[in-house]
């Protein structure tokens, strides 16, 4: 009869209770965000700094520094590091957002005291920029038709030569034109008031207009939608393309049902960036446009006024009166470039193509 003999127990392993390593908890940065700051307080207060700018600086380095330090005593080197990158990105996006805030509040605070609509819905006429009363109606007027002549221009000459060069443009002539569209981009906007100045006013003879500003204007605008409008192109899947054209779909029809639909939001975005650069421009009004303190209605006639202008004039002027006046001014610019890119997204949601079953 035969017997087993027991097989001695091998060595204990002893398990970890959790598979889960040590995390801070979620309140953590917070409460590190409000030590930095108050720790950056007593730093300011006991070195002589009043600078509230240096407080959030000093708050900042404190905030990284001591978020990093935490996480390799109660995380490890390795998790430390993804908080150091999450650390520096909400440092970033801070320095990136306080700076706007601020102007937008210091603007909202101090136009806002002369803002209504008297000041919506009268001209300076008369009166003298160290007056008080007056209102921007020919400024807001000007800059309107100055924007809608320029967009008007240049939206369609930007848009086809960057379906040009997406769709079309693969000879010399594409980087010639490619070549020209970079360097136009970085033009100072004074070389285009000095260059229509030079051809429309002292060459062929015409007078200073709205229309002169507007053509400048066009000129800073083409680049920016040639180059935006060319990205939103390329990202276009090559799929639906030869999908559409393998359906005997002509190319030019791919491009205006397929192609262009696709990429509209993008391509609206790029033009709202172009007329808010071009909404705040002075140097090309001001050689082309000239100054008018009443109300002129004909672009092409006569010279006109804007809102830039108007804000540089006011300001210039020196007075309390005008100083309100130049503030509501910039908030009604800021309100303009606002308005017109909430419509245009609008638009670009209303024409975008619909998704889903």
């Amino acid at each position: 009869m035969s017997t087993t003999t027991p097989t001695p127990p091998g060595p204990l392993v002893e398990r970890p209770a959790t598979l889960k390593a040590a995390t801070l908890p979620r309140w953590s940065p917070l409460a590190v965000a409000l030590g930095s700051a108050a720790v950056a307080v007593g730093i300011g207060l006991g070195a002589g700094l009043h600078s509230r700018i240096q407080w959030g600086l000093i708050a900042a380095l404190l905030f990284i520094a001591g978020s990093y330090a935490l996480a390799v005593a109660v995380e490890g080197t390795r998790q430390a590091r993804d908080r150091l990158a999450t650390s520096l990105v909400w440092v970033m996006f801070l320095l990136a957002v306080v700076p706007l805030a601020s102007l937008i509040y210091e603007t909202v605070q101090r136009g806002s005291e002369v803002f209504d609509v008297y000041f919506l819905t009268h001209s300076m006429g008369v009166l003298s920029d160290e007056e008080t009363g007056g209102g921007i109606y020919h400024a807001l007027l000007g800059t309107l038709q100055q924007v809608l002549l320029a967009s008007v221009i240049a939206v369609p000459i930007g848009l086809l030569t960057a379906i040009y060069l997406v769709e079309y443009g693969r000879g010399k002539l594409s980087k010639v034109i490619t070549f020209f569209v970079d360097v136009m981009t970085g033009i100072p906007s004074i070389v285009a008031g000095l260059f229509v100045l030079s051809f429309w006013i002292l060459i062929l003879g015409f007078d200073y207009s709205g229309w002169a500003g507007a053509m400048a204007l066009a000129i800073l605008m083409m680049p920016v939608i040639v180059r935006s409008t060319e990205e939103m192109l390329k990202l276009v899947p090559n799929e639906l393309r030869e999908a559409s054209l393998a359906l005997g779909v002509p190319k030019w029809r791919t491009i205006l049902k397929v192609v262009l639909p696709t990429a509209i939001g993008g391509i609206t975005t790029g033009v709202m960036l172009s007329v808010a650069r071009i909404a705040g421009e002075t140097a090309p009004v001001l050689l082309l446009v000239w100054v008018n303190p009443l109300i002129n209605t004909n672009p092409f006639d006569g010279s006109q006024a804007s809102l830039p202008l108007y804000v540089y004039q006011q300001y210039a002027a020196g007075t309390d009166a005008s100083y309100d006046r130049a503030w509501a001014a910039a908030l009604a610019l800021i309100a303009f470039i606002m308005i017109l890119n909430l419509a245009a997204r609008g638009i670009a949601r209303w024409k975008a193509p619909k998704t889903g079953r």
